[in-house]
Formats: structure tokens, C-alpha cells, sequence
């Protein structure tokens, strides 16, 4: 068996696989024996078939399995021990004429190969990059203390009036209704007539409402009365019941003291305030430089397209293998998707020859490591800052195990890494600049 290339182009090359009767013949025999083991054929007991029979059963179809896996694994393997750099896959060429598997002593297949261009990536610091250092403002710090404060606050009573943010709890009685614990929110009741009543009341005060102004959403008014959605709709909006207040409730920030540290940090995380501003700074700064990196990614992805702005492709072979992958794709559709998808191309190309330069490869250690990110930032959504060691291990083994969710993750790990290392290979163009403007700037 011998393979050969013929370069059509710099982009473009014909691969010529010869096999020859004799590179086959053997494995084709062994398995027709092993056929004749196990073939089932009326008038022959297992294993008693004929060898001619079976070979004129399945012979053919024999043949052409062998010589196929042959030749894919030819194919591949000379492209691997020539280190072709190709795009895409290797694909029956055009040229390629009838095969007669059973007549030739000699066979020749052809198959078409795209070639990757060449190209030289420089990234030093003669390439300058824009970062932005996005300022940590004191306003900044005390929001998220506010945050805290908030989110861990709790419903005091109240022994005065009501006010609109409060909740109001009574019993409510008319037309057949007898509620004893209704809950009213008056800012959320939309009628202003109606909210007013709630608001301005206190313990023991009695006055009448009417229930269908005050909820306008069926759903709601009849979880509020505790009677069916048909009764809430056939309930008439000028009928009115009565209100009678037995408890208000205010919800109350809690107090910057340890009880609040242990909440929103981890119990014995931080012993004072100090040490707590401390840690939201910590927090607020790992958030803003995240960002910033992930501005410069944008940033230096840029710059290499640019720098590559010129690099042909083998455009012809690269849509006809695109629709090999989807056979649902129309013309009209690739050709709307055709220069992302050589966008997406020249940036793998990039990292992948800068990985090779800087011989950056990615450990199970760097997989974990943002699968970790991955989790906190998980977790952060949840109102969850910190997490116990223990649970957020077993929270990154789970994602590990997934397939899918491994290899994204070490795809991403991987361009992380290099676009880290891109980051001290060129000259950082440090500009400072609020958050407010930052974030307008991405949604421009």
C-alpha cells in the first residue's frame, strides 16, 4: 500500500491511497472464517457452511470493509506522520472514478485535503492592547454593604402606624369570607385608593376594603380570600368586606456586627468590620478585574484578526465539507454563516500556534481550577458568597463528571491560559476608567 500528495495549491492537496490484493487478501480470509463460524445458512449446520458459499454471500461486502478501514487508516495515519496541518476532514475527491472491489488486483482511491495556511503570529510589545482598570469607589464598597444589610435583614413588629413597604396582617370578613391571617403588602396593591387604606393603620384598627380593586389578578385574589378562582371571578369589584389589623410587620437591615460577618461571609471568616470592607474590596476587585480581562480578550482577539486580516483559505473545500457536517444547510444559509465561521477559524489557528510558541498546555489542575470559578460564580447568583470547602468539592466533582461539561470547560481553561499569557506577552495600554463607563462601553 503506498500514499501519496499532490499539491493542487498552497491551500489544497490530493491524497492517492494505492492498495494492492495483496495488503487485504489475508484479513479479508481470517474474516470469512470467522463468519463461516457463526453464518446460519437452511441445509448447513453452524459452523459447516461452505467456504465458497460464504464467500459468495458475503465476500463482497468483506472486501469493501477491509479496504475501506485500510485506507481511512492509511489516509490518517500519513497525515499524522507527515504532520499535514489540515482543515476539516479528508474527503472523496471529485476526480475519484468507479471501484471494483472484486476485479482490480490494484485499487486507488483519492481523497481532497484542505491545508491550513501559514503564518506568523507576533505578539510582543511592539503589539499594544488596551486594558481598562476599572475604579473601586467607596460607593461601590458601601452598596455591597448595603447589599448584605438587606439581603440578611429581617420583619420586626411594629407598634406604630403602618407604612407602605410594611406588612399588614388581619382578618378579613364579608360576603361569606373569613379569612383570620391575610397578608397585605400595600406597596404592592395597585390602586392608590385601595393602598391607602393600608397604609397609616395600626393594631386593632377595623375599615373596609374592596378586595377586587385592591387585586385585579384573579390568581392572586382568590390565594388572598382562600376561595376558588371562579368565586374570585364572579366577585364584584364595588362589593366591599372588612379589614380588622392584628399584626404589622417591618422588615429592619440588619446591624453590621458579627452575626451579620458570619452570615455573609462564612462563620469566623472576618472578626470586624474592618476586616469585612476588606473582604468586599477583595471581592469587588476579583470581579473588576474579571472583567477587565475579559474586555482584553475581546481586545487582543481583535488585534490578532487584524494581524491576520490578509490570510487566505481554501473557501470551496471549506463550504463543501460545512455541509457534509449539516446536511440541513442551505446555500443561502452558509453563505450568511461562511465568514464567521473563517473568524472562528483564524482565532483557533492563532491560539493554537501561540500555545505551540509559548508551549502552553493545559493540567487537570487548570480544569479544576476554573471549574472552581465556574461554581463560586454559581453559587455567588444564589446568595451564596462563600462556600464550605467540602460542599463546593463535591459541587466541582459532579461537573466533572459530565462529558460535554469537561471538555467545555477545558476548552475554556485552555483559552484562558493563553489569552493570559498573550496578556504579558504584550504592552498593556493601562487606561482608567469608572464602572459606569465601562459597562457602556461593552453594551456599545
Amino acid at each position: 500500500m503506498n500514499v501519496s500528495k499532490k499539491e493542487i495549491d498552497a491551500l489544497n492537496a490530493v491524497l492517492t491511497v494505492e492498495i494492492e490484493r495483496a495488503d487485504y487478501e489475508e484479513n479479508v480470509t481470517k474474516k470469512l472464517k470467522e463468519y463461516a463460524k457463526k453464518a446460519q445458512v437452511p441445509g448447513f449446520r453452524p459452523g459447516k457452511v461452505p467456504a465458497s458459499l460464504v464467500k459468495k454471500m458475503y465476500g463482497s461486502a468483506v472486501t469493501a470493509e477491509e479496504i475501506n478501514n485500510m485506507v481511512g487508516t492509511a489516509v490518517y495515519d500519513y497525515i499524522k506522520n507527515n504532520e499535514v496541518q489540515i482543515l476539516g476532514e479528508p474527503m472523496p475527491s471529485a476526480e475519484q472514478g468507479d471501484v471494483d472491489f472484486e476485479n482490480n488486483d490494484k485499487l486507488e482511491f483519492l481523497f481532497d485535503i484542505a491545508i491550513a495556511p501559514q503564518f506568523d503570529l507576533k505578539l510582543d510589545g511592539k503589539t499594544k492592547v488596551a486594558y481598562y482598570d476599572i475604579e473601586l469607589t467607596d460607593n461601590m464598597v458601601q452598596d455591597q454593604v448595603k447589599m448584605y444589610t438587606s439581603r440578611f435583614g429581617q420583619y420586626v413588629p411594629v407598634e406604630g402606624v403602618s407604612e407602605e413597604k410594611d406588612i399588614v396582617r388581619g382578618t378579613v370578613k364579608g360576603e361569606g369570607v373569613d379569612v383570620e391571617n391575610a397578608i397585605v403588602s400595600p406597596m404592592y396593591v395597585k390602586n392608590d385608593e385601595q393602598k391607602a387604606k393600608f397604609v397609616g393603620v395600626k393594631e386593632g384598627d377595623t375599615f373596609t376594603f374592596a378586595p377586587k380593586v385592591a387585586y385585579e389578578n384573579i390568581a392572586e385574589l382568590s390565594s388572598f380570600l382562600h376561595i376558588t378562582k371562579d368565586a374570585a371571578e364572579e366577585l364584584a369589584s364595588d362589593v366591599e368586606m372588612t379589614f380588622t389589623v392584628t399584626n404589622i410587620t417591618r422588615y429592619q437591615e440588619a446591624e453590621v456586627n458579627q452575626e451579620l460577618f458570619d452570615k455573609a461571609m462564612g462563620e469566623g471568616v472576618v472578626k470586624n468590620e474592618e476586616e469585612f470592607i476588606a473582604k468586599i474590596k477583595e471581592s469587588l476587585q476579583n470581579n473588576l478585574t474579571s472583567d477587565a480581562d475579559y474586555k482584553f480578550g475581546i481586545d487582543v482577539k481583535a488585534a490578532v484578526m487584524k494581524k491576520l486580516s490578509d490570510l487566505q483559505f481554501p473557501d470551496a473545500f471549506l463550504k463543501r465539507w460545512a455541509k457534509t457536517q449539516d446536511k440541513d444547510l442551505t446555500d443561502e444559509k452558509l453563505e450568511e454563516d461562511y465568514p464567521k465561521m473563517i473568524e472562528d477559524l483564524k482565532w483557533h489557528l492563532a491560539k493554537e500556534k501561540f500555545a505551540k510558541a509559548k508551549d502552553i498546555k493545559i493540567e487537570f489542575s487548570d480544569v479544576e481550577a476554573f471549574a472552581k470559578k465556574v461554581a463560586l460564580a454559581q453559587f455567588a447568583q444564589y446568595g451564596m458568597p462563600t462556600v464550605p470547602d467540602d460542599l463546593l468539592k463535591g459541587y466541582v466533582d459532579d461537573m466533572m463528571k459530565d462529558e460535554k461539561a469537561m471538555r467545555n470547560m477545558m476548552n475554556n481553561a485552555l483559552e484562558e491560559k493563553i489569552i493570559a499569557t498573550m496578556k504579558d506577552a504584550v504592552k498593556l495600554d493601562v487606561k482608567s476608567i469608572s464602572i459606569e463607563d465601562f459597562h457602556k462601553m461593552l453594551s456599545e
